[in-house]
């Protein structure tokens, strides 16, 4: 997302706070850190994620499209604080700001070209 918006509107995200980081420095018993996934462990919602691989590059978007938009956020300050508890209880709150710190660095680099498949820290 963060890539996204830099490369469609010219913009830098800041401050970032990413779940997906959150959750893997603190549930490393799984691989499944995607947000319905999380909502539906840690804060005991089960939303739908159909309109997910949608056409979201299309200029108007359909009341289906809006409407996943704004669910999507709704429980988001419940799982960041159930996120932020668990980050505190294993000591690893100041880790996670700097890797969300970092993000914005990281998506200019995939934009670069420096992605997944040319990663750049890759040794």
């Amino acid at each position: 997302d963060i890539a996204m918006l830099k490369q469609a509107f010219g913009v830098t995200t800041a401050p970032v706070w990413c779940t997906k980081i959150a959750s893997k420095l603190v549930r490393t018993f799984t691989d499944r850190h995607g947000l319905k996934y999380l909502l539906a462990d840690l804060v005991n919602v089960d939303v739908s994620k159909q309109q997910q691989t949608s056409d979201w590059g299309s200029e108007v978007l359909t009341e289906a499209q809006k409407e996943y938009a704004a669910s999507d956020v709704l429980y988001l300050h419940a799982l960041k604080r159930e996120l932020e508890a668990r980050l505190a209880r294993e000591g690893r709150l100041e880790l996670a700001q700097r890797c969300f710190d970092f993000l914005p660095t990281r998506a200019e680099l995939d934009l670069m070209g420096w992605d997944e498949t040319h990663d750049i820290y890759l040794h």
